[in-house]
């Protein structure tokens, strides 16, 4: 498993657990774009790795499809559960 070779970003709050949830259930990166491609929503690796990173905003239509296939809430990747 690689590791995180820069420190965490300050630009959005939901990369943590976006990278929490995705390796729980088993998933690369490369899984992960390509279940929000099939919602819809098309980034790159590079766009993923900054998201994860906090490097990088969240879209409101990102947030909502990382939710529904990682099979938690908003609000858990919010923080707030």
């Amino acid at each position: 498993m690689n590791t995180r070779k820069l420190g965490l970003g300050e630009k959005n709050i939901v990369g943590t657990r976006v990278t929490q949830m995705r390796l729980k259930l088993g998933m690369k990166q490369i899984d992960l774009l390509a279940r929000l491609q099939t919602e819809g929503v098309d980034i790159s690796i590079p766009a993923l790795s900054l998201l994860e990173g906090q490097k990088r905003p969240v879209t409101d239509k990102e947030l909502k499809a990382l939710a529904e296939i990682l099979g938690v809430s908003s609000d858990w990747l919010l923080g707030r559960g």
